[in-house]
C-alpha cells in the first residue's frame, strides 16, 4: 500500500502543481500592506520553491512561474482596475481586459526566473544539494526584483522585502536596501522549506536573522535640529479636480487649510495640489506664502507659457528655493506609449496630465525652512536607487502623491509601505503629503511619527496618519538628519557581488560534475 501511494503521489502533484502555483502567487500580496500577514511570504515563496524543485522539464517550470506571477499581480495589482474603470471611465469589460494584459505581461518575470532556476539546476547534473538550491532560488528571486526597478521603466512593486518592514529583518535595509531584505527573507524561506532534508538548512535559515539582530542597535545617521511641519490633505475628488468650475473651490480649500498652520517652518501640499500651471498661479501663491511664516512646498503642473502642451511637467516648487520636475513618469497616466494608436481610445488614455515630459535625471534638492529636501512625486518613491542618490544631498525626504487614483483599494496602503522603506534605507525622515491619504510623517526607522490631526475644526492628538478621504492637516515635527547609510553610499553593489559569487559557484559545480 505504501509503495502504491509513493507511485501515485508524484502524479497527483503534477496535476495539482499549476493550481498550487497560482495560489502561492496570490498569497504573496497578503503578506504586504494592508494585510501585513508577513508569514504568508514563507508559504508563497516556499511553495514555489518546492514546486520548482520537483520540476523535470523547462516547459513545466515556465508554466508554474507564469501562473505564480498571474496570482501575484492579479491580487496585488487589483487597484489598477479601479484606476482604469472608476477614474479612467473604461467600461468594466475593457478595464478587466487591460488589467489582464498587464497581469499576464508582468507574470513573464517570475516565469523567466522559474525557468532559469530549473535550467541551472539541470546544468549542474544533480550536483546541487537542498542548501545550494535555496541559495540559487533566493539569488534569482532578488535578481529579478532588481530587473523590475528598471526594465521597460520598471514596476518596483510587490517586493518580498516590503513584507518584512515590521520585522527584525528591516535592520538590513540601511545596509543593502529593500532588495537585501528580500534576499534575506526568501533565503530563510527556501532553507526552511528543505530543512527536513538537511539540518544545515536550519543554520542557513537563521543566519540572516542573526545578522539583522546584530545590526538592530546600529545608528547609521544622526538626528539634528527639529523643524515644525504641516502636511495638507485637500481631499479633492478626482472627477472634480480638473473641472474649470472647481478651480476656485480648490484654491480656497488649500488657502483655508494652510491658514490653520501658517506659523510652521514648512507647509507641504500634495502632488498637483492646485489645477493651475505654475506661471498662472504666481499671484495666488504669493498671497499664500506672504501669509505663511515658513516656506511652502507644493506639487503643481509646470509648463512654459509659450507652449504649455509641449512642455508640460508634473513638478514641485518651494518658496524657500528650487523647482523639481518629475523624472519617472507613470505609463498611460502621465504619458501614453504607442500614442498614435491609443490616444483617445478611452478616457484613461487622455487624462489631464497624460502629455507630461520627464525632468532631467540630475536635479538639485529643494530648500524649505533652511532644510534640504529630496523630492519624489508619487510613483517615484518606489525606485530605491533614485531616492537614495537624491538622499545623499538632502537632510529629509518629501514625497508628494495623489493616491485618489487608487480609490478605496489596497493601492494607497502598498504605496505607504513602500515609502516607509525608503526612510529606513536612507536613514532619513520622510514627509508624505497626499490628496486623500495616506498622509504621514515617518521617522528614519520607518515608523509613523505621532502628530496632530486638524479635521473640520476638530483637533486629534497623537495620530499616525490623517484619515483617508477627509480634508485636513497633519501638524507635527521632524528632525534634520546628518550622515549616510551604507545603502545611500553604495547602493546595490552587494547585489552584483552576489551575482558574481553565484556564477563562480555554478562554474565550480559544473566542473566537479564533469570530472
Amino acid at each position: 500500500m505504501t509503495a502504491r501511494l509513493a507511485r501515485i503521489r508524484p502524479a497527483l502533484l503534477r496535476l495539482a502543481a499549476p493550481a498550487l502555483a497560482l495560489l502561492a502567487g496570490g498569497l504573496l500580496p497578503l503578506a504586504l500592506a494592508p494585510f501585513h500577514v508577513w508569514p504568508l511570504l514563507a508559504v508563497s515563496a516556499g511553495g514555489l520553491f518546492l514546486l520548482l524543485r520537483r520540476v523535470t522539464g523547462s516547459g513545466t517550470a515556465l508554466l508554474l512561474g507564469w501562473l505564480y506571477g498571474v496570482g501575484k499581480y492579479a491580487v496585488g495589482g487589483s487597484w489598477i482596475y479601479v484606476s482604469i474603470h472608476v477614474y479612467g471611465a473604461a467600461p468594466p469589460a475593457l478595464a478587466a481586459f487591460l488589467v489582464a494584459l498587464f497581469v499576464t505581461g508582468m507574470a513573464l518575470f517570475p516565469m523567466a526566473m522559474a525557468w532559469m532556476f530549473s535550467a541551472l539546476r539541470r546544468r549542474v547534473d544533480g550536483a546541487a544539494n537542498p542548501c545550494t538550491d535555496a541559495a540559487l532560488f533566493s539569488g534569482l528571486w532578488v535578481l529579478f526584483e532588481w530587473l523590475l526597478t528598471w526594465v521597460l521603466t520598471g514596476f518596483p512593486w510587490l517586493f518580498a522585502g516590503y513584507a518584512m518592514l515590521d520585522t527584525p529583518l528591516v535592520s538590513l535595509a540601511p545596509v543593502g536596501g529593500v532588495l537585501l531584505v528580500s534576499l534575506a527573507a526568501v533565503f530563510t524561506t527556501a532553507n526552511l522549506a528543505v530543512a527536513v532534508r538537511s539540518r544545515l538548512a536550519l543554520v542557513w535559515a537563521a543566519l540572516p536573522w542573526l545578522l539583522a539582530a546584530a545590526l538592530a542597535g546600529v545608528s547609521w545617521t544622526d538626528r539634528g535640529e527639529s523643524r515644525t511641519v504641516a502636511l495638507v490633505q485637500g481631499n479633492v475628488p478626482q472627477e472634480l479636480k480638473w473641472q474649470p468650475e472647481s478651480r476656485q473651490m480648490i484654491l480656497g480649500r488649500y488657502r483655508d487649510l494652510t491658514e490653520q498652520v501658517a506659523d510652521r517652518d514648512i507647509v507641504i501640499w500634495p502632488e498637483a495640489a492646485i489645477p493651475v500651471y505654475l506661471h498662472r498661479a504666481s499671484a495666488y501663491l504669493d498671497s499664500v506664502t506672504k501669509a505663511t511664516a515658513g516656506d511652502l512646498v507644493l506639487g503643481i503642473p509646470i509648463a512654459r507659457a509659450a507652449d504649455e502642451a509641449a512642455t508640460l511637467h508634473n513638478g514641485a516648487v518651494s518658496s524657500g528655493g528650487g523647482t523639481y520636475l518629475k523624472r519617472r513618469l507613470v505609463p498611460f497616466g502621465e504619458y501614453v506609449p504607442l500614442e498614435g494608436l491609443l490616444r483617445g481610445l478611452i478616457g484613461f488614455f487622455d487624462l489631464p496630465m497624460s502629455r507630461s515630459q520627464p525632468g532631467e535625471a540630475q536635479q538639485p534638492v529643494l530648500l524649505a525652512g533652511g532644510v534640504s529636501l529630496a523630492i519624489a512625486i508619487c510613483y517615484e518613491i518606489a525606485y530605491p536607487d533614485m531616492v537614495r542618490r537624491d538622499a545623499a544631498n538632502a537632510a529629509a525626504l518629501v514625497t508628494l502623491s495623489n493616491d485618489t487614483w487608487f480609490g478605496a483599494s489596497i493601492g494607497p496602503h502598498q504605496h505607504m509601505q513602500i515609502a516607509r522603506m525608503r526612510a529606513v534605507e536612507t536613514g532619513r525622515y520622510l514627509l508624505r503629503a497626499t490628496n486623500n491619504g495616506i498622509t504621514a510623517i515617518v521617522d528614519e526607522r520607518g515608523d509613523p511619527v505621532p502628530a496632530r490631526a486638524l479635521l473640520a475644526g476638530n483637533t486629534t492628538n497623537d495620530v499616525a496618519a490623517l484619515p483617508q478621504f477627509q480634508a485636513g492637516v497633519l501638524d507635527g515635527a521632524f528632525h534634520v538628519v546628518h550622515g549616510q547609510t551604507p545603502f545611500t553610499r553604495f547602493g546595490h553593489i552587494w547585489l552584483f557581488a552576489m551575482v558574481a559569487l553565484l556564477a563562480i559557484a555554478f562554474v565550480r559545480a559544473r566542473t566537479r560534475s564533469s570530472a
